[in-house]
């Protein structure tokens, strides 16, 4: 199974093109999204080509094909352009050997974990700081933001391929952070 993850879009369109197209090349079933979707957010400065209404109608393209959590950004608002949910705080994948866990980050999280069994995974966004390593019995892991990144890293996503977790530069796809899962 390929999974393709991104986080903190907030609203650029060309970040969101560049993840799209991605996402066709990368043969993933699902692109999950972890929040922060449409909205740039108080705190941040706006994206380069927020676009909020376009990136809606380039994502509602794959429906479909999406799964989606709430980012501490979104609103019932965001949700009436979107024709994917995205007002769950939380959604759960489980796959033969293990459970992934996603959210947003802003409330579960690293320091507020959910109840995780040995081998799963906490999926979250909200940092913009990307991590893909194993804390004692869970694995961590955090795509990054496609449209906002901090403490230094480049734009990045994130994709699963058999039991590897990568995260990866948007823009010259140079691996960032890898852990493999359950080896």
């Amino acid at each position: 199974m390929k999974l393709m993850f991104a986080s903190d879009i907030h609203g650029s369109l060309p970040a969101t093109e560049r993840v799209l197209s991605l996402f066709e090349q990368s043969g993933a079933q699902w692109l999950v999204i972890l929040g922060d979707v449409l909205n740039h957010g108080p705190r941040n400065a706006l994206p380069e080509g927020y676009a909020p209404a376009q990136v809606a109608e380039k994502l509602n393209q794959y429906a479909s094909r999406i799964i989606a959590v709430r980012g501490n950004c979104d609103s019932e608002v965001d949700q009436m352009l979107l024709q994917f949910p995205i007002t769950a705080p939380w959604q759960q994948v489980v796959l033969e050997k293990c459970r992934f866990f996603l959210t947003h980050g802003h409330l579960f999280s690293p320091d507020n974990l959910p109840a995780l069994a040995a081998g799963d995974v906490l999926v979250y966004g909200h940092t913009h700081i990307p991590v893909a390593e194993k804390r004692g019995e869970i694995y961590h892991f955090n795509p990054g933001s496609v449209s906002i990144p901090k403490g230094g890293y480049a734009a990045s996503y994130g994709m699963l391929v058999e039991n590897t977790l990568s995260v990866i530069a948007l823009n010259d796809q140079q691996v960032i952070a890898q852990v493999t899962i359950n080896p």
